[in-house]
């Protein structure tokens, strides 16, 4: 891949996740270069102007409520070392490694905005280790940073003046938790509906209700694209032409309406995502440095490192998310319910009673929404002061990513045993046959899992289905067919 050029390419969650994931390159542009070097020079001036210089959060000064002690000139590198360390406290298991690279991209893009005052080598060297400490990855194994930069040939960055507290400053670990947990959930809602259709057509449901005319009558935009995504997955069904004058008038909710809630779904996320995005383009360090203003140089303390408009994004996006397990739960049990069914045997056994089938498949799915509901509380509406009460309002925004990443995992789950219901239920209707949509799909499914003829450990299965929605393997089998 080409290098993302951080102050000249446009940083989407599809960046994100290919630095992040896929070691895309980065590099720093001319214009960002430029700009970096003359915001340390407004840096440099007050660190020239020795202990008579104007106080600075966090050049001369302490932090958070220690901001009105005033640092001597001699003490202000010592000042951004320590803050280094002391801020070093982080418990429990460690971040991903995709997160952790996401978090160092979105920081060096803040970096590039100029508006930091750090030197363009902090921006190509970030993280604690930059500074010989604690321990990082290298090689594929953690060791002790020193060790590391031994072994890579890089000397350890002292810091100056301001740049301890650039790195830490701002919204970076919440947005690319959450940023990639987004940036996942489109395929995921893609998927949504794709179980959905794949249900519809094993219960003999009708896509009447996707009529083009009836999904206009309600603008919202999601509902339109799930709307013809469902159109284009059963379009001219020959299972479906076999009960159409059955004489049902119309399907449950969760078949009926999966246009209404998956597009929903897809409208929240949308909005998160252009939240994140947004946010991946600023500056949200502190203080911030502009040039050139009308009384000159200035350093102006603000907030933009608070994480709410990220927070309440990430939250909304989580209630989203966890919609599309809801429904689908829903669909597992009209599946498995032989009072719901229109005649497919109790849990999809063939020989029900000797065989459980599917039985607890759909309570695994039920335990997985139940989870997501507790989970689903938003954590942007709560708040614990620290730093003595300086900062007397925090956003909780890392919270909020990680449930996000938590409930989206359970989402995928949930959705492959729906998949994995739905396909054992379309061979239940054999010889009939579908659409060469859900029959690509089906026969993905099936090129993994065989039919259950008895019973047999399910964690295997959806496992291997889960499998088949993380590689993309289910949407590529459809994508000939689906234009949306």
């Amino acid at each position: 891949m080409e290098p993302f050029v951080l102050g000249d390419d446009v940083l989407t969650l599809a960046v994100l996740a290919q630095v992040a994931r896929d070691h895309r390159p980065v590099r720093i542009g001319t214009a960002a270069r430029a700009a970096m070097d003359r915001a340390r020079r407004v840096v440099d001036e007050v660190v020239a102007g020795g202990d008579s210089a104007p106080a600075v959060y966090g050049v001369n000064t302490g932090f958070g409520a220690l901001a009105e002690v005033r640092i001597s000139a001699a003490q202000v590198a010592q000042l951004q070392q320590n803050l280094v360390r002391s801020h070093s406290a982080g418990v429990g298991q460690p971040l991903p490694r995709e997160a952790v690279r996401g978090m160092m991209l979105l920081r060096a893009a803040v970096l590039a905005t100029g508006r930091s005052g750090a030197r363009a080598l902090c921006c190509e060297q970030l993280a604690l280790g930059m500074i010989g400490e604690g321990e990082v990855e290298y090689g594929g194994a953690i060791m002790a940073s020193a060790d590391a930069h031994r072994a890579a040939g890089i000397t350890p960055l002292h810091l100056e003046a301001k740049e301890g507290l650039t790195l830490l400053n701002g919204t970076q670990h919440m947005t690319s938790v959450g940023g990639l947990a987004l940036h996942d959930a489109e395929a995921t809602c893609r998927i949504a509906d794709l179980a959905g259709a794949l249900s519809l057509e094993a219960l003999k449901g009708t896509a009447r209700a996707f009529d083009a005319r009836v999904i206009g009558a309600r603008p919202h935009p999601g509902q339109q694209v799930v709307g013809k995504v469902l159109r284009e997955l059963l379009a001219n069904s020959p299972l479906a032409a076999s009960h159409k004058d059955c004489g049902k008038v119309q399907d449950p909710y969760s078949l009926r309406c999966m246009p209404q809630v998956h597009g929903a779904t897809r409208d929240m996320l949308e909005f998160a995502i252009t939240v994140l995005e947004r946010e991946a383009a600023s500056s949200t360090d502190n203080p911030l440095v502009f040039v050139d203003g009308p009384d000159g140089d200035e350093m102006i303390s603000g907030g933009n490192f608070h994480g709410q408009p990220v927070a309440i994004a990430l939250d909304a996006a989580a209630i989203a998310i966890a919609e599309l397990a809801n429904i689908s739960e829903r669909r597992v049990e009209q599946l498995v319910n032989p009072q719901l069914s229109s005649g497919l045997p109790p849990f999809l056994a063939e020989d029900s009673g000797l065989n459980s089938g599917f039985m607890i498949a759909q309570v695994a799915a039920a335990s997985l929404v139940s989870e997501n509901k507790v989970l689903a509380h938003p954590a942007s509406v709560d708040s614990i002061p620290s730093s003595a009460g300086r900062e007397d309002h925090v956003s909780m925004g890392a919270t909020a990513a990680l449930k996000l990443h938590m409930i989206h995992d359970h989402v995928r789950t949930v959705l492959a045993i729906e998949l994995l219901c739905a396909a054992q239920g379309l061979d239940l209707r054999r010889p009939l046959r579908s659409t060469p949509a859900i029959e690509a799909a089906h026969a993905v499914i099936r090129a993994r899992v065989p039919m259950m003829k008895v019973d047999r450990p399910l964690a295997p299965d959806i496992a291997a289905v889960r499998a088949l929605i993380d590689d993309g393997s289910l949407l590529a089998a459809i994508a000939p067919h689906v234009t949306a």
